[in-house]
């Protein structure tokens, strides 16, 4: 389980101030907020951006298992506008799972690393008692012209590029709740790829934008409002979910991230009255691979949509960037 925003905070902060950026001219992104990946300037043209993310099993299909896991890993090298090539495998492997099992997992993350063109050329292997799968993916991105989470200026539109409800739904699954169909279409999504949304934002020279992980929508909103210094105002009803989520949410099978999310997050989150207990706590769900929240200039939304359309990438606007702080939710 990934450590919630409270405690990652508690964690770090003995660490938080042994590097001085000033010392490292060359480190674009990494020592100030909480950005997806970092960001080192090689020349003039190109800078190389680096992240890992590795995560126990979400899905019972171990082949479905490692393609989720590799797409999230690569997710975070898209979102800063890069086009990975280059990763290496992370894994803790529970001697007494059947070999082919742990082997499924590791297939199943190169594949999805071959679709993304990039090339695994090894990694760390542990023994555990729980599987743990990731990557550590490196990737090349313009040094003046990546994306971070600063950047979003009053009146862009917000836009995300997959649905939500991926939390709850991995939880009712775990329950056994969860009907056979509901499972195939989140993990559709999931082992959905970020590179068109990636290079639409490239396209479109956009600055700001995070991919929609653990912390969920809000909280991962929230980091993105607060680095701009706005606010965000979101929609409920233009929110995209997974057509099973609201059944789930019914039966609050929601997994205890959403829970610590809405601890920490949810005092900066205003809601509307008549938005219900279980809608609220979607939008706190903890994501896995998720889809790229991104905020477009309002003069150029209506291309940006029309390009998506063209290019097969889901796209839906959800609500705006406004003056202000934290997030309002009508």
């Amino acid at each position: 389980m990934k450590l919630n925003a409270e405690t990652l905070a508690q964690v770090l902060r003995p660490v938080q101030n042994l590097f001085d950026p000033r010392s490292f001219p060359d480190l674009l992104v990494g020592l100030g907020g909480p950005e997806d990946a970092a960001v080192w300037r090689l020349d003039s043209t190109r800078a190389l951006a680096v992240t890992t993310d590795f995560f126990t099993p979400v899905v019972d299909d171990p082949y479905d298992y490692g393609q989720i896991a590799a797409a999230n890993s690569l997710s975070d090298i898209y979102v800063m506008g890069g086009q990975p090539f280059l990763a290496l495998n992370v894994a803790a492997l529970p001697p007494d799972l059947p070999a082919e099992v742990n082997g499924e997992s590791l297939r199943g993350g190169a594949e999805k690393c071959r679709q993304a063109g990039v090339v695994i050329v090894g990694g760390h292997t542990v023994q555990d008692k729980e599987p743990k799968y990731g990557l550590v993916a490196l990737g090349f991105v313009h040094p003046e012209k990546y994306l971070s989470k600063g950047g979003a200026r009053a009146d862009d539109a917000l836009i995300l590029t997959k649905p939500l409800g991926f939390g709850v739904t991995t939880t009712a699954l775990k329950q056994q709740k969860a009907d056979p169909a509901d499972v195939e279409e989140m993990v559709g999504w999931m082992k959905r790829l970020n590179d068109k949304a990636g290079a639409l934002a490239m396209e479109f020279g956009l600055r700001s934008g995070t991919d929609v992980t653990g912390f969920s929508l809000l909280g991962h909103g929230l980091e993105m409002a607060e680095a701009s210094g706005v606010g965000f105002r979101l929609e409920m009803e233009k929110i995209p979910f997974v057509s099973c989520a609201q059944k789930y949410a019914e039966m609050w099978a929601f997994p205890s991230g959403a829970a610590d999310n809405c601890l920490y997050f949810g005092p900066r989150v205003r809601f509307a009255s008549e938005i219900s207990e279980e809608k609220q706590m979607l939008l706190f769900d903890p994501q896995t691979s998720g889809g790229l929240l991104l905020a477009v200039p309002r003069s150029e939304t209506g291309a940006f949509l029309e390009r998506a359309r063209e290019t097969g990438q889901p796209a839906w606007p959800i609500g705006e960037v406004v003056e202000g702080a934290g997030i309002d939710v009508v």
